[in-house]
């Protein structure tokens, strides 16, 4: 009996897990990448940046707060049409990473953001007064000043896309959130529950014990 429980929920978490780890991956990257062009453009259009612009930083600054406000099932379903017309379904894993991409960005985006206004002015003013360019100002002193930061941030922002996924999974994405409502909640299953917990616990002190490490790395 213990084996066939053994079996039965390794073919179950193990088929999840490569689910979520891939609702995961794909979206932290392309989000991370949105989000990094967003902040940016944020930074340097400030009152205080680089080239000020108060209609572009507005505008921006408020499409990231509207998106930021709507509860992530919320935007899930409301972007179902969005998704069918992107990836041609709405059901599944590869469609969740369509919304999960979308309630990402804005969130590192501002992290990101705030990461980079961290940075100290009189650095920025000092590599002015070198004769450096608006780009070089950007990537090698206000980037390379934040990198710590930023990789903190960006670890934070990981964990809450985990969360995200198993959110997915309760309105059709596959992952260790279908497993946990469909094999736990709905029939009742204990140990399936358990087991899930247990290994989204696992993922979570993995992805913050190796953001920990870079953080300490780059500090």
């Amino acid at each position: 009996m213990k084996t066939s429980l053994y079996t039965y929920l390794t073919e179950i978490l193990g088929e999840a897990l490569v689910q979520t780890l891939y609702m995961i991956i794909v979206p932290t990257i392309v989000a991370t990448f949105l989000g990094f062009i967003m902040a940016i453009i944020l930074v340097v259009t400030k009152p205080k940046g680089l080239k000020p612009n108060k209609t572009v930083y507005s505008i921006l600054g408020f499409i990231v707060n509207t998106v930021r406000s709507f509860p992530f099932i919320i935007l899930l379903v409301a972007l179902r049409p969005f998704t069918r017309l992107i990836v041609g379904t709405s059901i599944g894993e590869t469609a969740a990473i369509v919304p999960i991409t979308i309630a990402a960005a804005p969130f590192i985006a501002r992290i990101i953001e705030n990461a980079l206004n961290e940075v100290d002015e009189g650095l920025i003013e000092a590599a002015k007064s070198f004769g450096a360019t608006k780009l070089q100002i950007i990537f090698k002193v206000i980037i390379k000043e934040a990198m710590p930061s930023l990789v903190s941030g960006i670890t934070l922002s990981v964990i809450s896309i985990l969360g995200c996924t198993a959110m997915a999974g309760a309105v059709g994405a596959g992952g260790l959130g279908k497993v946990a409502i469909t094999y736990g909640y709905q029939r009742f299953d204990d140990s399936v529950m358990i087991y899930v917990v247990v290994t989204l616990i696992v993922i979570v002190q993995i992805i913050q014990s190796a953001g920990d490490y870079s953080y300490k790395k780059l500090k």
